[in-house]
């Protein structure tokens, strides 16, 4: 009886894996029927004029879709329609602040009386602000929520009766890492984005239910070139070159047109959630892990960052602290991405 046992449990492992493999096979099949197709669908971009928010603009183009992109710059606005069209893409660019509720109601109906539907909303449009948590002020914190909460709260809820009428839609919110884990001298950036995820995690909730798919996109650093535009407190030149090089540097950051191809494949198979880059991913399990050890190497990683005095608090934009220290070999990686992704 002994070696009937024994012999019985190969076979039962043969089974099991038999039905895992059955299931995966299943699961891939019911993927590919379901899968949402982007040609001829209205897809909404804020922030869609540089950065990643154009380069998902250039791939979801090349897949048939048809675009609309916003932002605050009229400049860099025009420069991506012009690049959009001249490939083919039918896109239409509006000039709004999406932290302005109205104009943010404007945009919305806007898009739906030129195209007729809206599909798919993209919250991109963000601010990043830079320097340690003494150079902060309240206003700080409430331009990071204006523009990295508020407005993707404001864009989702004058969409959603739209998608209701229709009967579905898709939502993509993209968050950061750091709205996972918050990271020394970006607190007010990374106070927002937690916010954001914490919205839409709850949006996929409650709206799946009524066929809207909402997806939480965590990217860690990527290589857009948008050093340039972020916003830098304290000792600003050491501020600007620390981020600079760990935004350039290939082990912690990740290549924009992969990351736009991951969130376009997040976006057609309908995820809950898409972590990007090994660092991000490792970070998350890290954290939920041994979130004491995370804790502690930030601590850590925080008194290698720059200090601050009452004289330089002042505010300023990324290119305005460039200097021998943020520029190198490695650094050039974001240099030219700036001149590719429009962050000029």
């Amino acid at each position: 009886m002994i070696a009937n046992k024994k012999e019985g449990i190969p076979d039962a492992l043969q089974w099991i894996a038999a039905g895992a493999g059955l299931f995966l096979a299943a699961s891939a099949v019911y993927n590919q029927l379901t899968k949402f197709n982007c040609r001829d669908k209205v897809v909404l971009i804020t922030g869609g004029s540089r950065g990643l928010g154009l380069e998902l603009a250039r791939q979801l183009g090349m897949k048939g879709a048809k675009l609309a992109i916003c932002s605050r710059t009229e400049k860099q606005l025009e420069k991506a329609r012009v690049e959009l069209a001249t490939e083919g893409v039918d896109v239409i660019a509006l000039r709004v602040d999406v932290t302005n509720r109205a104009e943010v109601k404007s945009l919305i109906k806007d898009v739906v009386n030129h195209y007729g539907k809206l599909d798919v909303l993209i919250n991109n449009a963000g601010i990043v602000q830079i320097g340690p948590q003494q150079a902060m002020t309240l206003k700080d914190y409430e331009e990071a929520m204006d523009t990295n909460f508020w407005a993707a709260l404001y864009t989702i809820h004058h969409t959603l009766p739209y998608f209701f009428k229709q009967g579905g839609g898709r939502i993509v919110n993209i968050t950061s890492i750091g709205g996972k884990i918050a990271v020394p001298h970006l607190l007010p950036y990374s106070v927002s984005k937690f916010a954001l995820v914490g919205l839409s995690e709850g949006m996929h909730a409650e709206l799946k239910q009524h066929n809207i798919h909402v997806t939480t996109v965590v990217p860690n650093l990527m290589r857009t070139g948008s050093p340039r535009n972020v916003l830098v407190k304290g000792d600003s030149e050491k501020e600007y070159a620390w981020f600079k090089h760990s935004d350039s540097n290939p082990l912690m950051s990740q290549d924009v047109q992969v990351a736009a191809r991951n969130i376009i494949r997040a976006l057609e198979y309908g995820e809950a959630e898409s972590i990007l880059g090994v660092t991000a991913k490792l970070a998350t399990v890290v954290k939920g892990v041994a979130p004491s050890w995370v804790s502690a190497l930030l601590s850590i990683t925080n008194r290698f960052l720059p200090g601050t005095s009452a004289e330089n608090s002042e505010q300023r934009r990324g290119y305005q602290a460039e200097s021998k220290r943020s520029r190198g070999p490695i650094s050039a990686l974001t240099d030219r991405a700036a001149v590719r992704n429009n962050e000029l």
